[in-house]
């Protein structure tokens, strides 16, 4: 008996860029019905019957990230049908996604922003784009093509990222070397990958364990050598594996938290006090949420002066630790010179990190 075919994964990438770039070009907007039924990433799993409510799900989710990412998303109510949330139509207005005429760039902002270009490929639309383009002519929508002279191209800094994108669509077993903080010697891991995913701007893998079958969820940029594919797979990913991968992850996050002071109007305050679910106390003290220890460690060290740690503990001394490196760091590349007057200034600033490692002891 021939087995179902099993529709091909999406990535969630591709589902968002998909969603606003059908959302951008339709220039009436679209109902969540148009769009879970032509839309790139909703329509492999979307049943005419009706039966779609984690689609639904789904989409409300993709809703709020691309908001996030500073994405114009409207709602326009059906002037026949005011207060109806099925005949709601979703669309995103090109004049409100446009770069403001007053921003210009320097020459090392435009070399950033090129790198960051290579997440698309120029040329024509891919085979799926092209696809819901015809579904949504079908629909009689007024598709705008030519801006869609390009199609998606899923990068990553990270080098695991292409071979587990690989091994997820093989369902392969794979092998790599993970190194965690602290650690001076990498340890081996063969795992199944089940879900590529991206919380608070990192790349997670979540996987099984090839012996034990135990979930496991690592952070891509640990990884510090090739992924090497080892033999075929035995678990089958759900299809909402991605969405429960990103639900411990969150469960995580809403688990562990911080106290930190700020000094006020500095960027330690900025942004630590827009930081995902951030509590700003009377008292001035930050309660921020981390999902990684040694993520936090790192971000807060980075911001200097500007922040100091009050919990847990073991966040401080980490903090501290960090501050000393870098200062220990800098004491010794930037040593004073008597013949150069202007070497000085180095190591003014050198004093001022101590006094904050200092700060950060008591």
């Amino acid at each position: 008996m021939a087995q179902a075919e099993v529709p091909p994964r999406v990535a969630v990438e591709e589902r968002l860029f998909s969603l606003v770039l059908a959302l951008l070009v339709s220039e009436n907007g679209l109902t969540k019905s148009e769009i879970l039924a032509t839309v790139q990433g909703y329509r492999q799993k979307f049943s005419s019957s009706g039966a779609s409510a984690n689609l639904e799900r789904l989409f409300e989710r993709d809703k709020d990230d691309i908001r996030e990412l500073g994405v114009p998303l409207e709602t326009v109510d059906d002037p026949a049908n005011p207060g109806n949330n099925q005949s709601l139509r979703y669309r995103i207005s090109p004049l409100r996604y446009r770069l403001p005429g007053d921003i210009s760039f320097t020459a090392a902002e435009i070399g950033l922003l090129n790198l960051a270009a290579l997440v698309w490929r120029e040329g024509s639309l891919s085979a799926e784009s092209r696809r819901s383009m015809v579904k949504l002519r079908s629909m009689g929508q007024t598709v705008e093509e030519p801006v869609l002279g390009y199609a998606s191209r899923l990068r990553s800094q990270d080098a695991a990222f292409a071979p587990l994108t690989d091994a997820l669509d093989k369902r392969s077993v794979v092998r790599f070397a993970y190194l965690k903080p602290g650690q001076t010697e990498a340890t081996v891991r063969q795992v199944q990958p089940l879900a590529l995913v991206q919380h608070q701007g990192r790349w997670y893998v979540d996987t099984a364990e090839s012996i034990s079958g135990a979930r496991k969820t690592f952070l891509l940029r640990r990884i510090v050598s090739s992924v090497f594919d080892v033999e075929p797979g035995t678990v089958v990913p759900a299809e909402n594996e991605s969405t429960l991968a990103l639900q411990r992850l969150d469960a995580l996050w809403e688990s562990q938290t911080a106290e930190v002071t700020v000094v006020p109007f500095t960027d330690a305050a900025a942004r630590l006090g827009q930081r995902r679910n951030t509590v700003n106390a009377a008292s001035g003290r930050l309660t921020l949420h981390y999902s990684d220890f040694d993520i936090l460690a790192d971000e807060l060290a980075a911001f200097g002066p500007e922040v100091y740690v009050v919990s847990p503990i073991a966040l401080q001394r980490a903090v501290r630790d960090r501050l000393r490196a870098t200062v220990d760091a800098h004491s010794a590349e930037t040593q004073p010179v008597q013949e150069q007057p202007v070497q000085e200034q180095p190591v003014m600033q050198q004093h001022m990190g101590e006094k904050h490692v200092e700060e950060q002891r008591g």
